[in-house]
């Protein structure tokens, strides 16, 4: 089985309000209608083989905690958030269960994917077995990213400034790219700006 694992523990100083509680709007008048990027994230992180989800929580935990219902089975609180995303991957790792086949990694001002992506990387990633796979878009390397539970040690491991592109990076030949149509992978809404383009009034 694997973790799907939503890294929003980050300060969103940029943004100037906790990027997990940002609108996301689903572009219809379907049941889902208007959400939050962390409930959307936690929304499409379904599929048979995730079993075990994680959201990594900072900053703003509290405030989080108080406006979004996530069962606290689900949730990893990293105190130590302020030295960067890395902490947070050791966080999520520390929390789960022996028996992970991998962490999918998603970052919460990373949104705009599906769940349709979502079952093509968990699919791809069993059976290519691969340690690691990777959706690109244009060429260009994004997220959510999955790692093979072999390589927790080398995650916890990871120099902090590199984080865990050291680890891609040390197994370059183990990665598995995979091509999607869907932008949202490389599009990393991190202010203001970003926000407007996504979801246009």
């Amino acid at each position: 089985m694997l973790a799907a694992v939503i890294l929003a523990a980050g300060e969103s100083r940029r943004m100037g309000t906790p990027k997990a509680l940002l609108p996301f709007s689903s572009g219809s008048a379907s049941s889902e209608g208007i959400s939050t990027f962390v409930e959307h994230l936690t929304n499409i992180a379904q599929h048979p083989r995730i079993r075990v989800r994680r959201v990594v929580l900072g900053a703003h935990a509290e405030e989080v905690l108080r406006r979004v219902k996530l069962p606290a089975a689900d949730i990893a609180v990293n105190a130590d958030w302020a030295t960067g995303q890395l902490s947070s991957i050791h966080a999520a790792i520390r929390s789960l269960p022996p028996n992970t086949d991998g962490i999918m990694l998603f970052l919460v001002d990373h949104p705009l994917i599906t769940a349709g992506l979502v079952a093509t990387l968990v699919e791809q990633f069993y059976a290519s077995k691969q340690r690691i796979v990777i959706p690109t878009y244009n060429g260009k390397r994004g997220h959510p990213v999955i790692f093979a539970s072999s390589l927790y040690d080398e995650l916890l491991a990871a120099p902090a400034e590199q984080g865990a592109r050291a680890v891609v990076w040390a197994h370059a030949s183990e990665v598995l790219e995979i091509p999607t149509d869907e932008e949202g992978v490389v599009l990393n809404l991190n202010d203001p700006e970003a926000m407007k383009k996504a979801f246009p009034s």
